[in-house]
């Protein structure tokens, strides 16, 4: 079924195997605490990196600092090192009314030159070269997602799902919609436009200054169509309900159009657009010359997706380019528009892995740039005037990522960063120079600083602190396993410190599992929950199925229509391979996740209920029906055209096979996985006379945050410890 020996193996980018084992250091004897692992207790192994806030120009980075109580952004020099000061934060503070702090101001401009400020509800603007603090807005009504334009003098936001916009200068505030409702909004996206298309960074906010400052880009939503959603609120004494848009697998969408609203005459132009469509309209990208609007149209099957360019002027569109695809096509959030209008640069799955393609501003293609069974992850840097592309993405592991650069017509291709570790860069003006944040599974994340062919200049910092090999951590490795179809699923574990082949073992499969995720990496995690987990003598294993990243769009379309099947497919054949080493407790599999990871939890103690025997399910989807529709469908297609698929994916379907120990946690206030998924599941298991174990969490929405962070953390342990070793965990 499986390979002979299920080869424990890393392959890094120059073909070394490496096996991932914890080095020993002088003294290596400690443990860590709970406190340590969960609460940021002393002392700690890890410290904060320093704070590298991008480049100034292709010499200079700048760099956060704090000194005796003040906080500066320095210039630093590339090659010499040579600090200055670039930002005075305390200065400028000295200068603003109590309680603003220029070092977390709501915006700046590029230069840090105009500083923009919330407090009380009101919106604040600081002039360095002016050296003075106005007051732009004075009605206690509160100013949403203020963004300065691109040349500081305006301040744009929206108020009571209006767009509003502030002169800087004299502090003249203009009203540009005023239609909006508690259902129709102007700037402001609806809950699933910013959960799903256009991110939750994004805090709502629907609108896109021009690179000019003269025009505003913006939704207008008519959510009204779009069912409410009811979410109680426990507190006082009669409680209160929330009430939420939110559109379920097959629901009715909001309205949406684009306008852009000039700002000189405040006259709004539509875009050309049947309105009777059901369709996404997002992601708008402007000319640098801001001429054209380049945005994006996604049909509601979620196959079909059309770049259009609109004349600001007078709304009219013409199409630029199509893609469509037999399973789903997403929006592309990072589309480049050359400054010198030759044309555009997407990343593009259509062939089973995203790779980058160069395009003209009409649409037509002029180069494919990269190819290959690997992924182009992200576009770091583009130096136009030498037509070379900095990228990061995983050519020869997928478990690694790098940092790359081509030329626009696919020669001169070099990787920059070196093997054995996972990279994330930032590139400077010209590519002279790139700062770079990596790890692997066994070092903690270091910054280097290198030039630009990627020989090192000077290490900037690290996590690790003088302490960190005085403990004994646990053993970490890298391997794949074998399933009984052929496919190499990649796997990462942590062994206990004092890990003893001729023992039993209970193992915790630690998963996320959502389409297209990476959870198996050559990185060192920010947290040390998998340490603690292998200290209490259990195994830390997370694994990745083949809907997952490392097989591209290829492997990930084997879950359109079918989520659930796949992921519990390749968990269920690892489980399989556990179970054949002598050292691992068959009674004693453990899982657990949160939200994506939740669901599969479920699914794990219903329909893998033969091989999954202990799982804690957090904030879980349950069934699909339950969820919204832009991702859900994305994904399913809606309950009408596939209602075997979406049977299949529902917990509550095999909720008879259930015979472990499950403990549930959810928010009561979740607002993205609603708790009614928690409460259909329970209504199941106990009409099933089921036995299990509930936690809610009043006024927690989607995951638990402190001070009931705390409870939740020792909770899950005082689980693991009752079920696995039969005792109380008893925090240290």
């Amino acid at each position: 079924m499986f390979s002979a020996s299920a080869k424990l193996f890393f392959i890094i980018a120059t073909g070394l195997l490496v096996i991932g084992i914890q080095s020993m250091g002088f003294a290596q004897d400690k443990k860590l605490t709970f406190d340590q692992v969960y609460l940021f207790g002393e002392p700690r192994l890890l410290q904060k990196l320093p704070s590298l806030k991008g480049w100034l120009d292709d010499d200079h980075y700048l760099q956060l600092k704090n000194e005796d109580s003040n906080t500066y952004l320095m210039k630093v020099n590339a090659e010499t090192g040579k600090e200055e000061i670039y930002v005075n934060y305390a200065a400028i503070n000295e200068n603003i009314e109590e309680g603003l702090d220029a070092s977390s101001s709501a915006d700046v401009t590029d230069d840090y030159r105009n500083f923009l400020f919330v407090e009380d509800n009101d919106l604040y603007f600081y002039s360095v070269d002016d050296n003075e603090l106005k007051r732009l807005t004075n009605d206690n009504t509160k100013e949403n997602n203020p963004t300065l334009s691109p040349d500081g003098k305006k301040a744009a936001f929206t108020k009571k799902h209006n767009l509003f916009v502030v002169d800087t200068e004299s502090g003249e505030v203009t009203q540009l919609t005023f239609d909006g409702t508690n259902d129709i909004y102007n700037g402001w996206a609806s809950w699933v436009y910013m959960e799903e298309i256009l991110g939750r960074s994004t805090r709502y906010k629907a609108y896109w200054w021009s690179p000019n400052s003269e025009m505003i880009a913006f939704l207008h939503t008519d959510d009204s169509p779009v069912p409410k959603f009811p979410i109680f609120n426990s507190e006082g004494v009669h409680g209160e309900l929330e009430w939420e848009h939110y559109p379920k697998a097959g629901d009715p969408n909001a309205n949406v159009k684009l306008g852009i609203v000039h700002l000189k005459n405040k006259n709004i132009v539509w875009v050309e657009e049947d309105e009777t469509v059901d369709q996404y309209t997002a992601w708008p990208f402007w000319t640098t010359d801001s001429k054209e609007l380049f945005y994006q149209v996604l049909n509601r099957g979620q196959d079909t997706l059309q770049i259009l360019s609109a004349d600001p002027n007078t709304g009219k569109n013409k199409e630029i380019y199509t893609e469509t695809q037999t399973s789903w096509v997403e929006f592309f959030e990072d589309i480049y528009i050359f400054e010198n209008g030759n044309g555009f640069l997407l990343r593009s799955d259509m062939d089973g892995w995203r790779h980058l393609y160069y395009y003209d501003m009409n649409g037509k293609l002029l180069n494919r740039i990269t190819e290959g069974d690997w992924t182009v992850d992200e576009i770091k840097y583009i130096d136009e005037d030498n037509g070379v592309i900095y990228f990061e993405g995983s050519v020869r592991s997928t478990l690694e990522n790098h940092l790359y650069k081509v030329k626009l017509d696919g020669t001169d291709f070099e990787q920059l960063t070196k093997p054995g570790w996972s990279h994330n860069t930032t590139v400077s003006p010209q590519g002279k120079f790139f700062y770079d944040k990596y790890s692997n599974i066994n070092e903690p994340a270091k910054i280097e600083l290198f030039n630009g062919d990627g020989e090192s200049i000077k290490l900037i910092g690290e996590r690790k602190t003088e302490i960190f090999n005085d403990y004994k951590l646990g053993i970490t490795e890298l391997f794949t396993i074998t399933t009984s179809d052929g496919v190499e699923l990649p796997v990462k574990w942590v062994l206990p410190p004092d890990f003893d082949k001729t023992k039993k073992y209970p193992v915790i499969f630690s998963v996320y599992g959502g389409p297209g995720a990476k959870d198996v990496k050559n990185n060192y995690s920010r947290n040390l929950d998998r340490y603690f987990i292998a200290q209490n003598e259990i195994i830390y294993f997370v694994i990745d199925h083949r809907g997952s990243a490392h097989f591209g769009k290829k492997g990930t379309s084997l879950m359109h229509r079918n989520l659930g099947k796949w992921e519990m497919h390749d968990y269920i054949e690892a489980v399989k391979w556990l179970t054949e080493q002598p050292f691992i407790d068959s009674t004693r599999i453990g899982i657990n996740g949160g939200s994506y990871g939740g669901y599969v939890t479920c699914m794990a103690l219903t329909y893998g209920a033969e091989y999954f025997t202990h799982g804690i399910a957090e904030y879980s989807g349950t069934d699909w029906r339950l969820y919204d529709n832009v991702y859900t469908e994305r994904f399913m297609d809606t309950p009408e055209e596939n209602p075997d698929g979406y049977d299949f994916g529902s917990a509550m379907t095999h909720a008879a096979n259930y015979k472990g120990k499950l403990l549930i946690t959810h928010g009561t206030l979740d607002d993205n996985v609603h708790v009614q998924n928690t409460l259909q599941l329970v209504d199941k298991l106990t009409d099933l006379d089921k036995d299990f174990e509930l936690m809610l969490y009043p006024g927690s929405r989607h995951g638990v945050r402190f001070p009931k962070w705390i409870h939740a953390q020792r909770n899950k342990w005082n689980f693991w410890y009752r079920y696995f070793f039969g005792k109380e965990f008893v925090r240290e």
